[in-house]
Order: structure tokens, then sequence, then C-alpha cells
């Protein structure tokens, strides 16, 4: 059996672990997200370093969530106006999240419990197109964005799965532009949180940064996918078991 030492696994288990990350990208990317959620239940699954899954994490959803606004811009859907009284607020508490180190046991419970609510985000909330849009309150949204871009930083998530369907919820956006609000919000609030990581005397070991590319091929096939077509509610079904045994382990192993 061979052995990768840059990510302390086999050989064959490195390759699903690749194909698996690369699927995770291309299914958040399709609906304007970086993925942070489902590398974390990933790389808890496969035991990667505890420390290192939020970072990771961050920076893997820098690219893709970048990767995503791109094409999504493209074809016009964002909207800066209900962007930007989220981004005012979120990317300073994004960097104080970063900033935050936590006791890793703390940690992992924490992370449990987000990826329970990322699974009930992706199993009960119905999201569907409504044209009879309302106008965004911006100070409202400045609190959200706060408070989102606050757990962002401290658990190593871009906190799209949060904001989406509070936009859509609130009739503040269609599905489309709410993906490209999402995109752009998760690339900012990462890179703060980064940066507020980094800041804090840490550092990002460079081995990891192998998946960069493999995300990234996810997530330009996902964004194309998403802006032209529509997201898999199958595909995500099978994301949300993923999230179910990745929260089960950090929370009773």
């Amino acid at each position: 059996m061979f052995y990768n030492s840059k990510l302390n696994m086999s050989l064959e288990i490195s390759i699903y672990f690749f194909l698996i990350i690369s699927l995770v990208a291309f299914l958040y990317s399709s609906v304007g997200h970086g993925g942070a959620s489902g590398y974390i239940a990933l790389m808890t699954l496969f035991s990667l370093p505890i420390t290192y899954i939020k970072p990771i994490a961050l920076v893997l959803n820098i690219f893709v969530a970048g990767v995503s606004f791109f094409f999504y811009q493209k074809k016009l859907f964002f909207k800066w106006e209900l962007f930007f009284p989220f981004a005012i607020s979120s990317i300073p508490a994004s960097f104080i999240g970063g900033y935050i180190s936590i006791d890793s046991d703390i940690y992992k419970i924490i992370l449990g419990l987000f990826l329970i609510i990322a699974v009930l985000r992706i199993l009960l909330i119905k999201i569907e197109e409504n044209l009879s849009l309302r106008k965004n309150n911006k100070k409202l949204s400045f609190i959200i964005g706060f408070i989102i871009g606050f757990i962002s930083g401290l658990i190593g998530i871009g906190g799209g799965i949060i904001l989406s369907p509070i936009i859509v919820l609130l009739k503040w956006g269609t599905l489309k532009q709410t993906a490209a609000v999402s995109a752009l919000f998760i690339f900012v609030n990462s890179i703060s949180g980064f940066m507020g990581y980094l800041i804090n005397g840490n550092i990002l070991p460079s081995e990891y940064l192998i998946l960069i590319p493999i995300v990234l091929f996810g997530g330009i096939l996902g964004s194309l996918y998403g802006s032209f077509f529509s997201s898999n509610r199958i595909l995500s079904y099978l994301l949300a078991f993923v999230l179910i045994i990745a929260s089960s382990k950090l929370l009773f192993l």
C-alpha cells in the first residue's frame, strides 16, 4: 500500500478524499456557496488534525466562493444593494471570530452542532422562487451580517449556508440573486476570518494547499451548472447524510 505523507493518508484513501471533496465543491458552488461545512464534515470523517480544520475550510472557501461569484456575477445576478449591508458588519466580525482560539473539545462541540444546523437547513427549508420581492431592511441586514460573520470566523465557514435561507425567506432576493450575494459574502468573510487566524500567530501547513486545485475543479463545474441551470436536490440529500455522520463523530466519539 502506498502512502501519501502530505495528508497522512494511504494513497487509496487520499483518492477517495480528493474525489469526494471535489464533489462537495461542485454541489456547494452550484448554489453560490464555498463548501466549508462540507469540507469540515469530510476532514472530520477522514480524521485530519482538528487544529487545521478551521484554516483549511476558510482557504478552500475563498477559492470556491470566488469562482462561484465570478460566474453568477457574469450572468448579472449580483445585487450590490443587497450584499453591502451584510458585508459591512460581517467582515470585521469575521476577523474577530477568526482571531479567537478556542479549546479543541469546545470547538468540536460547536462544529458538531453547526453541522446539525446545516443538515436542517438542507432537509427542512424548501426554497422556491418568489417574484414578489421586498426591499431589504438595511438595519436588520447589518445585525444579521455581524452575527453570521462572527460565527463564520470562529468555526471556519463563510456563512452562506446561514445567509441564503434568510435572504430567500425574507423575500429579499431570488434564488440566483441569493447565490450571487452569498458567494461574495462567503469570499470576503473567509478572507477576513483567515487573516484573523494568521494574525493570532497561527499557520497553515503548505501540504494542505494541494486541496486548492482539487476543489477549484469541482467549484468551476458547479458554478457553471448552477448559474445556467439549477441545483440537484438528490445530491443535497447525500450531502446531508455525510454531515449527519460527521456531526455524530464530533459530538459522540
